[in-house]
C-alpha cells in the first residue's frame, strides 16, 4: 500500500476546484485495493472514490481517505460473433475508444473524447451523439468497500437511465467499480442520426472515421479542460412531460426537442441557457463558455461555493422563463 498524506487534488479534477485530501491512494491491483480499503476500515477513515475527476464537484477538503483506482488492465476476447473488451477502471476512456475504433470495433466510437476513466463511465451512464454506455456495457465488476468482496453486475442490474445508474443511487458510496466488460462488434453499425455527425462523413465510414468526426465536432464546440477548466456539460438535458413540451413549443416553435419513450420529451439545456442571453456570461471566477452555453468554465481563483452560486443563478433564470429546472450533471462530492 502507498497512502499519501495531505494531497492537493486541484489538478485531479478538470474544473480545478481547490481540494485537499487528508489521505490519498491509487492502488494498481485488486489486491492492493482490497488492502487499502481494509486499512481504511481498521483506522475508521471515511472513503471517497475518485475517477478521472472530469465529472465531480469537489469540496475544499476531504477527510479520511481518497481512493483513485489505477487498474490499467485491458484485453479482448471473442464471443458468439462479438468482441468483448475487458477494461480496468483506471484506463482512460478516450484512449479505449480510439483503440477499439482503430481495430475496427463498433459500439463506442460516438463516445470519443469524453474525458475521464473507464471506472467512472457507468456511474453517469456517459452518452453522446445518440449513444450511451448502456448500449454496449455487458457487465461491471465491483468491490464492496465494507468487505473487499468482488462481484459482477450485469447491465440490467446497473439500472441505467439518462445520466443515471445504481452507482448514483442504491450502491452510491458502498462499492468501487474495478472492471468493465463491453460488447462490441465488427459488423458495421454507424449511429449518425444525432446532430451534424452524418454531414461529416461520406460513404461507408469506419468506426475510426466516426470517432475522429466526433472528436472534431467536440473540439469545435467544447473547451479543452487542459486549457480552460471545465467539466464538460454542466447541466443535464431536462426531461419534461409531453404536454409541457407541447405548450413550450407553442411559445417557442424553434425549441429543440427530442421525444422519448414513455411520453416524455428531452429538451436541450444549452438552448434554454442561450435563450436567456447567458452565453459568454462571466460571474467572478466562473462563467458560461462563449461557444457552448451548456459548459461552465473556471477562470481561476474560485471554489465550489462560487461555482454553485453561478449555477443556481443560471438555473433560476431558465426556470423563470421556461418553467423548467435545470439539474447539474457532475456529481457533488461531500465530506463525511
Amino acid at each position: 500500500m502507498n497512502i499519501l498524506s495531505n494531497v492537493d487534488l486541484s489538478a485531479a479534477n478538470t474544473l480545478r476546484l481547490p481540494c485537499q485530501a487528508e489521505r490519498f491512494a491509487a492502488p494498481t491491483t485488486l489486491t492492493a485495493l482490497r488492502q487499502t480499503l481494509a486499512e481504511a476500515r481498521r483506522e475508521g477513515w471515511p472513503v471517497t472514490l475518485l475517477g478521472g475527476g472530469s465529472n465531480v464537484l469537489l469540496p475544499g477538503a476531504l477527510p479520511g481517505l481518497v481512493v483513485r483506482p489505477d487498474l490499467q488492465q485491458c484485453w479482448f476476447s471473442q464471443r458468439q460473433g462479438h468482441v468483448l473488451a475487458h477494461v480496468g477502471a483506471g484506463v482512460n476512456w478516450h484512449a479505449l475508444v480510439m483503440t477499439t475504433a482503430a481495430r475496427g470495433m463498433w459500439g463506442i466510437e460516438n463516445l470519443a473524447l469524453i474525458p475521464g476513466s473507464c471506472g467512472a463511465a457507468p456511474v453517469q451512464n456517459i452518452g453522446a451523439y445518440g449513444v450511451e454506455l448502456a448500449d454496449t456495457l455487458q457487465a461491471v465488476q465491483v468491490m464492496e468497500l465494507a468487505t473487499g468482496r468482488v462481484e459482477w453486475l450485469d447491465a440490467q442490474q446497473c439500472a441505467f437511465g439518462y445520466r443515471e445508474s445504481i452507482f448514483k443511487g442504491e450502491l452510491a458510496g458502498s462499492v468501487v467499480i474495478t472492471q468493465l466488460v463491453l460488447r462490441l462488434s465488427r459488423t458495421p453499425a454507424p449511429q449518425l442520426g444525432y446532430g451534424d455527425l452524418a454531414k461529416r462523413l461520406t460513404g461507408a465510414p469506419t468506426p475510426f472515421a466516426v470517432a475522429e468526426a466526433v472528436c472534431a465536432i467536440r473540439r469545435e464546440k467544447l473547451p479543452d479542460p487542459q486549457v480552460l477548466a471545465n467539466a464538460g456539460s454542466f447541466f443535464k438535458n431536462p426531461l419534461v412531460a409531453g404536454a409541457q413540451a407541447a405548450q413550450l413549443l407553442q411559445q417557442f416553435p424553434a425549441m429543440p426537442h427530442f421525444p422519448q419513450e414513455g411520453g416524455q420529451t428531452k429538451l436541450a439545456a444549452g438552448w434554454l441557457i442561450d435563450q436567456c442571453g447567458l452565453k459568454g456570461m462571466r460571474d467572478g471566477a466562473f462563467g458560461v463558455h462563449q461557444h457552448q452555453a451548456l459548459v461552465l468554465v473556471h477562470f481561476g481563483g474560485g471554489d465550489r461555493q462560487g461555482l454553485m452560486k453561478t449555477a443556481n443563478y443560471i438555473a433560476d433564470l431558465v426556470e423563470a422563463r421556461f418553467g423548467v429546472r435545470l439539474e447539474p450533471e457532475p456529481r457533488l462530492v461531500n465530506p463525511y
